[in-house]
């Protein structure tokens, strides 16, 4: 009896393994993932090449005064005409079309058209010297790819589909596979509630600190990298934490208070106002710039690369940098958060370093960044393994598990709701007023769509 059993599954198995079907919807996933690879890898060096652009324009500093500003009026009249749905990061429409139940709905913020629009106008922005990064784009750009790829295909489940294709863009942007994988579950799919990431960051914390005083820090195979070395060194994991929490809770309650603030100020006017405030904000970010000596243009990764090798960045940087990404953030225009950020918090970590006069520079510039970044996306798991995937620094996984957990903590008292959700939103609701079925929250076990698709 138990023999006849174990024969019939197995049958069933390999049925199911030698099944057309199934292999066909294996090559589409398959394939959809690679795409998503092979066009992020282009849209970052075509994301270099704008900034270079840029700066063979800026003969003189004086001439970002006419160049940025005409940079934004055209994104944003570009969008609002030929992309609406494109402005902004990315990851707040691929939030939104998770939960959206309305395929028609779901398309319109995930299309192949999206796909190029957001693309071309996130590189527009870029050469015009916008503070803003490809990341984000990415990901709204990978959740398109892949549900696209999948519809050709004739698969379903989109929602687990459209957190793939987001977590493969994370992944694919910033080369940090496991910050991809960390993304899509705790930020993307919210699968952790708040209560339980703090738990489990904080039992990680306390066992990692006393494996930490009583065998050193070690390597089971052996890595050298840095970290930190003294007493002060530690006490700059609090002041980033504390720091970077509370800047990034002012930055979030800037980008949703000005996200309501803008489209009250646009309605009576739409296109003419749109344009106003477009040029407004490309002449602060313009501002910025010159303020600057030009470290403030576009994603800022030299100044934070040069940051993390311990070469101090000045103190007027951080804040400078943090008004022209909120001026872009809310110009209408698209483009994504995640390096802007990261610049922002070496900023921050610079800042810190010289300020208590640490040892280890480069170390306190990561506690920054992820400080910052942590109180911004409020995804404290994302914030440190993203960062220490980024910069190979694996002598730092209990100080930036730390400095995150009080960067997120700090930022939840002042911002209960995170960015991108709150930002997500406002693209569900102008789904819903446009007559199209309501938003529902998307079920806990939706991500194991994508491996019944593929079974």
């Amino acid at each position: 009896m138990a023999s006849t059993h174990y024969h019939g599954a197995l049958r069933r198995q390999r049925q199911i393994w030698l099944s057309g079907r199934r292999w066909r919807m294996r090559i589409v996933l398959w394939g959809g993932a690679i795409i998503v690879g092979v066009v992020s890898v282009v849209f970052a060096w075509a994301a270099n090449r704008a900034q270079d652009l840029f700066n063979y324009w800026l003969i003189s500093p004086w001439l970002s005064l006419a160049l940025t500003p005409a940079g934004f009026l055209a994104s944003v009249y570009l969008a609002r005409t030929l992309f609406p749905g494109s402005q902004g990061s990315g990851i707040p429409q691929a939030i939104a079309a998770r939960h959206l139940r309305d395929n028609a709905s779901r398309s319109r913020l995930l299309s192949m058209k999206m796909t190029i629009g957001k693309i071309i106008l996130t590189l527009l922005g870029l050469a015009s010297g916008a503070s803003i990064g490809r990341e984000g784009p990415t990901v709204q750009v990978g959740a398109s790819l892949m549900l696209g790829t999948a519809k050709l295909g004739g698969m379903g489940g989109e929602r687990g589909l459209i957190l793939a294709g987001s977590a493969a863009g994370v992944a694919a942007a910033f080369n940090t596979p496991l910050a991809g994988i960390v993304f899509a579950i705790e930020e993307m799919s919210r699968a952790f509630e708040t209560r339980t990431t703090g738990l489990v960051l904080i039992a990680v914390i306390l066992a990692g600190l006393a494996s930490l005083g009583l065998v050193g820090n070690y390597s089971y195979f052996g890595h050298s990298s840095s970290m930190l070395l003294v007493t002060i060194d530690w006490v700059a994991v609090a002041v980033c934490g504390i720091v970077g929490g509370l800047a990034g809770a002012l930055f979030c309650w800037l980008l949703v208070k000005g996200a309501k603030v803008t489209q009250d100020f646009i309605a009576p006017e739409p296109m003419k106002r749109a344009l106003i405030l477009a040029g407004g904000c490309g002449l602060t970010v313009a501002l910025c710039g010159i303020l600057s000596g030009g470290a403030t243009y576009g994603t800022g990764y030299e100044a934070a690369r040069s940051a993390v090798e311990g070469h101090g960045l000045a103190f007027s940087f951080a804040p400078l940098k943090f008004i022209a990404t909120v001026a872009s953030s809310v110009s209408g225009m698209p483009g994504g958060l995640f390096a802007p950020s990261l610049s922002v918090g070496a900023g921050i970590g610079s800042m810190v370093a010289r300020l208590l006069g640490v040892h280890a520079v480069g170390a306190i510039v990561l506690l920054g960044m992820t400080g910052y970044f942590a109180g911004v996306v409020q995804a404290p798991i994302t914030s440190f393994v993203i960062i220490q995937e980024m910069s190979d620094s694996y002598g730092m996984k209990i100080p930036l598990m730390l400095t995150a957990l009080i960067g997120y903590g700090v930022s939840h008292l002042f911002q209960r709701q995170s960015l991108y959700h709150a930002l997500a939103e406002g693209f569900m609701g102008e789904e819903n007023h446009g007559g199209h079925e309501q938003a529902q929250p998307a079920p806990a076990a939706e991500a194991a769509e994508v491996t019944q698709s593929s079974r």
